[in-house]
């Protein structure tokens, strides 16, 4: 083993504290801790669905601590039944990024839901820290499938009670590096 993994492989695996495994699995660990304490694929369907729940929406994870070791994020499934929306709320200090899968996203947000933008399969969204939203499923028809990434395992969401404009102005994103 390389000195200077040595040590985080160590700590990052649990080895600090030899008491809590058996001896082969500490022999197996020390000798390739990459094996089980690398990269892991989590197969698409067997997530956890004992997540919180929201009327409307689904969700699943599947890289949290308990079920892959991740320490500062959280990523999973969002499925958005058809014409359903959630209430308003924000995630605290949690940045969230959702990548649209299938189906039309419909975002609004701000202080009174005055802003609204839609994306669709390939696009990404970005929700910064406290950020009143409220995600729409677009179709009437289909489920809206999404990754979602957070970046904590904390599940902060907090309702907010919040009389929505009736018009919302539709906002395009304007790229700050490559402007056109």
């Amino acid at each position: 083993m390389d000195f200077f993994c040595a040590p985080f492989a160590l700590q990052r695996w649990g080895l600090l504290r030899q008491g809590q495994r058996s001896i082969t699995e500490r022999q197996n660990a020390l000798t390739d801790p990459w094996k089980h304490g690398g990269v892991q694929v989590i197969p698409g369907d067997q997530l956890d669905t004992n997540t919180p729940q929201t009327p409307g929406m689904n969700r699943a994870a599947a890289i949290n601590f308990a079920r892959a070791g991740a320490k500062q994020l959280w990523a999973g499934t969002v499925h958005i039944h058809a014409d359903a929306k959630t209430g308003v709320h924000h995630h605290g200090a949690l940045e969230s990024v959702i990548y649209v899968v299938k189906g039309r996203a419909r975002m609004r947000w701000g202080e009174k839901l005055e802003y609204v933008a839609e994306a669709g399969p390939g696009d990404f969204i970005f929700v910064p820290p406290y950020v009143p939203h409220q995600e729409i499923n677009a179709s009437s028809e289909e489920t809206l499938e999404c990754v979602l990434v957070r970046s904590d395992q904390e599940a902060v969401v907090v309702n907010l009670d919040i009389d929505p404009v009736e018009k919302p102005e539709a906002v395009k994103w304007i790229d700050p590096i490559h402007k056109h």
